[in-house]
């Protein structure tokens, strides 16, 4: 009978071990998490608070600089409706679209203010860069942070020229050179083209074809400092428009910073109903 008790005993302490040993692996044991557990409901998908929690978020950080969330803009179309002729590089100024949707640009370079990067950051609006050589080299690194965010950044020519009153080789220098440079420092050669000025002919479309150009990319609107300036007579966005901004600060901007004038370019955009999408998405 002695013997019958010990062997009870040590079967009682084994299974006791057993026991702590399973409770402690995190596995189906039910017990806690380790900590490689994602959060959320278990299964990777964001459960109602974390939803919640970005959506505050999203707003304190719309709120920081006087402004309200954006709609998200519409998934992009498979194919993107701007695809120009065999041979020919298409000049856009607003995209065929039904959705409600614009597309900002900011041109040249001049201001380098780091609340505008503050500012992208924190809002994640997409936009894109035309940029000259000759207005950033100074400072290429400024707009590497813009670029990580996601924003593509374009060809705007070396010297900021008329093009109209170059030849069709000075305009191949221009625009095929910053190619090349625009590729060095940020590591993909751009694919759009913005002419200065908006001033472009024959040659400039030749010129873009042989420096592997695929839209010459012009505008609908532009911004200014607190109001926007309409090509068309019914002073409104339209779906697709194309906006142009630049690089400006309060010496050109009558003592606006470029975080006040892009605040108020977006309000524009809200007021009447749009969202912004990625113009790399469409063209």
């Amino acid at each position: 009978m002695g013997w019958l008790v010990r062997k009870k005993a040590v079967g009682a302490a084994l299974f006791g071990l057993l026991m702590v040993a399973g409770c402690s692996s995190g596995g189906d044991s039910g017990g806690t998490p380790s900590a490689s557990t994602p959060a959320g409901n278990g299964s990777g998908t964001p459960t109602k608070a974390s939803q919640g929690d970005d959506a505050a978020a999203t707003e304190a950080a719309y709120r920081k600089w006087g402004l309200k969330p954006f709609a998200a803009p519409p998934t992009p179309p498979t194919e993107k409706p701007v695809q120009g002729k065999p041979g020919e590089v298409p000049v856009v100024s607003d995209i065929p679209t039904k959705e409600k949707i614009v597309f900002v640009t900011f041109d040249d370079g001049a201001e380098k203010d780091p609340k505008f990067v503050e500012m992208m950051r924190d809002l994640k609006i997409p936009f894109t860069m035309f940029l000259t050589d000759d207005i950033i080299r100074a400072d290429y690194g400024y707009f590497k942070p813009l670029q990580g965010l996601g924003n593509s950044i374009e060809n705007h020519t070396l010297s900021h020229p008329n093009l109209r009153t170059l030849g069709e080789a000075a305009q191949k220098n221009e625009i095929c050179t910053q190619e090349k440079k625009l590729g060095k420092e940020y590591g993909k050669e751009p694919g759009l083209f913005r002419p200065p000025y908006g001033n472009w002919n024959e040659n400039t479309r030749t010129a873009a074809k042989s420096c592997d150009i695929r839209a010459m990319v012009l505008w609908r609107e532009s911004m200014q400092i607190t109001n926007m300036q309409y090509q068309r007579g019914d002073k409104k966005l339209h779906p697709g428009d194309i906006i142009l901004a630049h690089f400006r600060g309060p010496k050109e901007l009558k003592g606006t910073s470029m975080t006040q004038m892009t605040a108020n370019m977006l309000r524009h955009i809200q007021e009447q109903g749009f969202t912004v999408a990625r113009l790399e998405d469409y063209v």
